[in-house]
């Protein structure tokens, strides 16, 4: 049901109110963004619930690569159970990929984004890119775009199938199968890798941007003129016909089959909730992992300059190590951001687990700018 855009709704726990307040600084502001939802636990305890504009609290949306998150719990899952290891090599497990040079590449520099596997030279027709087992074999067989283990850059559109490859060839199940049945069922969480029927209703398309005159400018000038270049190759946009992004996420296809890396769909309760569930009891269970394999998955791989997206990233074992992003978080922050804005974190010193979504696609894309205030701000309650 939509609601005044200018007003909260939901609660926070005492110590919270300042982020209440930065919330509604955000969704008063011109211009309004069309529905915000924010959510925090800290030692699985929700202590904010916030939302705002044509959102309710338990509306879903696609939250791109926030998505990604799921696919590393999973095989963190995995490791620590002792199916996976993250010295061998990806072709141990899949052969097949050990075309083209990539023989030697680990599963601990694939999680990394260090194997050069961005893309595919031709490009993929949006149903193959709804479908993680055509991206994985295609993949297989591609030529890396620099030479494996020497540089890191972002694996936008297919680090999901390629992990996901090397956990069905060892379990027999895909990303999809592992995380429905050990993680969002058993928790409760409200963030699917493929959408129910039953819960259709409650899902909301993410709207395109919508950039200001001086934004286009900034996009304009910014604009890379190669078709061809690792950036076009890694969000598939020198596909032909053009790639679409925002409508591939809201389709029926996208939505059904939750592509690994850009697939899944939540609401701001069920991607913090992931990670609340990471770092200790949750909803009535124990934690999902253990402290040792969180602390070996959020510790920094590859950091410095990105060959895809340009300028510095830092990533741990597959998240985002956002202690390196974010200063006013914690050092161990691990976590990821989604395309349109979203974002999902956890602080294991803390126990604080946090989750943002937005309807409208943020200007310039990747984590929302207002992340930063929101964020500092629950952290910054969590310590007190």
């Amino acid at each position: 049901m939509a609601q005044g855009a200018g007003e909260v709704h939901g609660t926070v726990a005492e110590g919270f109110e300042a982020v209440r307040a930065e919330f509604a600084a955000f969704v008063g502001a011109e211009p309004v963004d069309p529905g915000a939802q924010l959510a925090a636990y800290q030692d699985g305890r929700l202590v904010v619930d916030l939302w705002a504009g044509e959102v309710t609290g338990d509306s879903l949306s696609g939250v791109f690569s926030v998505t990604k998150g799921a696919a590393y719990l999973v095989t963190a899952l995995l490791v620590e159970e002792g199916l996976l290891e993250l010295d061998r090599t990806v072709a141990d497990y899949w052969p097949e990929f050990a075309a083209h040079g990539k023989g030697a590449v680990t599963l601990r520099q694939l999680l990394s984004h260090r194997s050069g596997v961005i893309g595919a030279d031709d490009g993929f027709a949006a149903e193959e890119l709804a479908d993680d087992r055509i991206i994985a074999e295609r993949l297989a067989g591609q030529r890396p775009f620099w030479q494996p283990g020497t540089a890191h850059g972002y694996h936008a559109l297919a680090i999901g199938a390629l992990v996901g490859e090397v956990v069905r060839r060892v379990t027999g199940s895909s990303v999809q199968e592992l995380y429905e049945e050990r993680v969002r069922a058993p928790y409760g969480l409200d963030f699917y890798l493929g959408l129910p029927e039953s819960e259709r209703h409650r899902h909301r398309d993410v709207l395109p941007m919508l950039p200001t005159a001086e934004q286009q400018a900034t996009m304009a000038a910014s604009a890379h003129p190669g078709r061809y270049n690792r950036l076009a190759i890694a969000f598939n946009t020198s596909a032909d016909p053009a790639f679409d992004l925002v409508a591939f996420v809201n389709s029926r296809t996208a939505l059904a089959k939750s592509p690994a890396s850009v697939g899944g769909v939540g609401n701001a309760r069920g991607i913090a909730g992931m990670y609340a569930a990471m770092l200790g009891g949750f909803n009535g269970r124990g934690p999902l992992l253990k402290a040792d394999t969180v602390r070996d998955f959020a510790r920094p791989q590859s950091v410095g300059e990105d060959l895809v997206a340009g300028g510095s990233a830092s990533y741990a074992l597959g998240f985002q190590a956002l202690g390196l992003e974010y200063p006013a978080l914690g050092a161990d922050t691990f976590g990821h951001a989604g395309a349109a804005g979203a974002l999902a974190f956890g602080d294991p010193r803390t126990g604080l687990a946090y989750g943002y979504t937005r309807r409208r696609f943020a200007f310039p894309g990747g984590p929302a700018p207002e992340n930063e205030r929101l964020a500092r701000a629950v952290y910054q309650a969590a310590i007190a």
